[in-house]
């Protein structure tokens, strides 16, 4: 199995890429003793500021447990995890929840939209509620991004499941965090919509300078991406440049595999 490894599209700095999260000998233990699982395994990983960065493996592998330690949405066993230079691991939960919506971002499967508020007021709904106000340039510029104008007085029943999700884009964009993180983001989405999602996220990056990881199973949406990160048993086993759909599928077989043969 050979690897498709070139230069990242973005974040190159002479030859240094800026790292907008760390991981540093991360372990995610479950239980105790003989039932005790392992779901990351001392996983050191460096994510690029400025760039779209896709987390793959087989069911189990530990690749959603690992978004969400990066994301401060779950606890470490032991290690360190920082967003930029701020060490995130043992905050406390004040100053933990303080930075979640001050600085990160987040895109989930489900959509996660108000039923009784329009597109518009889901999208500012966090800086609402954190009593700030959306820069209104960067919130059109958003809107405009993920093609929303025409849309924003709409609720959600009134919109599509691809137009759900693009609010939902455009609701972690307009804060400005430093990194947005996709759990299976086009989930449930048809493959058109979920074609003109991850469109809306590569140009949030390509366009709008933001840090992108998400974490699929989809082949084609990891193709979207600048880098794939495979993980295995809770380990970082490989990791792809300009990956393509068909060289990511290639290598997901290459588990398949493996598994059928362990």
């Amino acid at each position: 199995m050979t690897t498709a490894v070139t230069t990242p599209r973005h974040g190159d700095t002479g030859g240094r890429t800026a790292v907008a999260a760390r991981g540093r000998q991360v372990v995610k233990a479950y239980g105790s003793g003989e039932t005790r699982v392992v779901a990351l395994d001392h996983v050191d990983v460096d994510i690029a500021r400025g760039q779209f960065t896709a987390i793959m493996g087989p069911s189990g592998s530990g690749k959603s447990t690992l978004m969400h330690c990066l994301a401060g949405l779950d606890t470490v066993t032991s290690g360190n995890i920082y967003l930029d230079d701020t060490e995130i691991t043992g905050l406390k939960d004040k100053k933990l929840t303080q930075l979640r919506r001050d600085r990160i971002g987040f895109i989930f499967q489900a959509f996660n939209l108000l039923p009784t508020l329009n597109a518009l007021e889901n999208i500012t709904l966090p800086m609402d509620i954190a009593g700030r106000k959306p820069d209104a340039a960067w919130l059109n510029r958003v809107v405009d991004t993920v093609g929303l104008s025409e849309r924003l007085k709409h609720r959600p029943n009134q919109l599509s499941g691809g137009q759900q999700q693009r609010v939902a884009v455009a609701r972690a964009l307009a804060a400005q965090p430093e990194i947005i993180f996709g759990d299976e983001p086009t989930g449930n989405l048809d493959s058109r919509a979920g074609a003109e999602v991850l469109g809306f996220l590569r140009r949030s990056v390509d366009e709008l300078g933001q840090t992108m990881v998400m974490v699929t199973h989809d082949p084609v949406a990891a193709s979207y991406a600048d880098r794939v990160i495979f993980l295995a048993d809770g380990r970082i086993v490989d990791e792809m440049f300009r990956p393509t759909a068909d060289a990511v599928l290639d290598r997901m077989k290459d588990f398949d595999a493996r598994g059928r043969t362990s």
